[in-house]
């Protein structure tokens, strides 16, 4: 049935859904015209937002450019190939190889949520290599596994309400992980998706006949076509020196050890990026392999580049406007103590669409389901984590975190996306179940 399923959506994605930086376009001008309409904002106004919010996303798009050029120059050094082909060995089937590039995504993702986007598109790719199997629907379930990652162990929302002074603190205090992350109802939530995801996955795997596949020829890195540099100049001797990348690289990894074990430091994106980095350093043993690898990696970047700074505009003008806060009084209006999760998981869903940032998202709805929590007696922790998976879940169907697994991919979108609506709905009826009933 699922492979009936998804035959219509791949080919209506393929064909209507348009390349990530027209779909940017398209929710830059809708979120304008519905701040105009709705929030009776002035063109002038709202021109403001955005062009002064343009720019508020620097950092975190320096950070998931790093994110994709890390992780690429990790994956491609020699050790951690192996590894990888290794797990990939133990697939000799496409729905073998389905199943596990799911699991490996969801454990990745569920880990870190920056880690999982790297890992399950660069582990896509070692299978695709060793199994003829439809490269779209590998890729997808590679990126499938991301949306567990806001129940998980990097989850930026249940760990911004955990931490002493967060910006709510004064009106629900303190919540500790135990009643969010290793609450039941989430552990059931993360606990469902692991056993549906994989079988979903595996069961829209198309007929030989309907499949795309990738020639692998395309899939090699250019860090495997060539052996050791031949040494002619002085220079040449440094670039190909293990001492010197070994100099720096290994005080790194000290510096992480030190983080972790003896000031208790946590896993958030830029240890992420500081790990990928040095451990790549470490492991291309010269700094020449690790160029070699870096010149690849920047080439998948320039959609992050130019598309992040139109989100900055459009969560701009959503949040300034009011047109967020207005979308999620109006949807959580005719909710009930029981039904209050569902109406926040559904409207932090839409919003997300506009605002994809955990952090930012939660900044624009706490102020709004907060006090429909109080109000209704309903569970404080079990609502911030409806805002939670709403904003983890339609990412399935949301361009902005698949740009870095596309761009490691080779893939558009549309090449994806099909496959993704289906799991946005199958996911949607676990999540919403697991917040209401358990």
């Amino acid at each position: 049935m699922l492979k009936m399923i998804s035959r219509p959506a791949v080919k209506l994605v393929e064909r209507y859904l348009p390349d990530p930086y027209i779909f940017v376009l398209l929710l830059t001008l809708i979120a304008a015209a519905a701040a105009i309409a709705v929030e009776r904002q002035t063109p002038l106004a709202v021109m403001r937002m955005w062009g002064d919010g343009f720019w508020n996303l620097l950092t975190f798009s320096m950070q998931m450019l790093l994110v994709l050029v890390t992780g690429f120059m990790l994956a491609s050094s020699p050790p951690v190939k192996r590894l990888l082909q290794k797990i990939a060995s133990f697939a000799n089937t496409p729905g073998g190889a389905i199943l596990l590039v799911t699991y490996v995504s969801l454990i990745a993702s569920w880990i870190n949520w920056g880690f999982g986007l790297v890992v399950g598109a660069l582990f896509a790719k070692e299978l695709a290599k060793l199994i003829k199997v439809d490269y779209r629907l590998l890729v997808a379930s590679a990126y499938s596994g991301f949306v567990i990652w806001h129940g998980g162990l990097a989850g930026s929302i249940p760990l911004t309400i955990a931490t002493d002074g967060h910006f709510t603190a004064d009106q629900i205090g303190v919540i500790g992980t135990g009643s969010t992350i290793f609450a039941l109802f989430n552990l059931a939530i993360v606990v469902c998706l692991f056993i549906v995801m994989p079988l979903v996955n595996r069961m829209m795997l198309p007929d030989e006949k309907d499949s795309v596949y990738v020639d692998r020829d395309q899939l090699e890195d250019a860090t495997d076509e060539k052996g050791p540099a031949r040494i002619n100049r002085p220079a040449e001797r440094m670039e190909n020196s293990v001492i010197l990348a070994w100099l720096v690289g290994i005080p790194g990894l000290i510096f992480l050890l030190d983080h972790f074990l003896l000031r208790g430091g946590g896993l958030n994106l830029n240890v992420v990026n500081f790990m990928f980095l040095f451990l790549a350093i470490v492991l291309h043993r010269t700094p020449r392999s690790l160029l070699t690898s870096l010149h690849e990696a920047v080439k998948g970047g320039a959609g992050i580049v130019i598309q992040f700074p139109f989100y900055a505009g459009i969560m701009a003008i959503m949040i300034q406007s009011g047109l967020a806060a207005s979308m999620s009084e109006w949807l959580v209006s005719f909710a009930t103590e029981t039904s209050l999760p569902f109406w926040t998981f559904l409207s932090a869903g839409i919003v997300n669409l506009f605002v994809p940032s955990g952090g930012g998202q939660w900044a624009v709805q706490a102020p709004v389901m907060l006090p429909a929590a109080e109000a209704l007696g309903a569970d404080v922790s079990r609502i911030a984590m409806a805002v939670a998976w709403g904003d983890a879940w339609t990412n399935l169907l949301q361009p902005f975190w698949a740009l870095p697994v596309l761009a490691i991919a080779g893939l558009k979108a549309k090449d994806i996306m099909g496959f993704c609506l289906v799991q946005l709905f199958i996911t949607g009826a676990i999540i919403s179940v697991g917040l209401v009933w358990f």
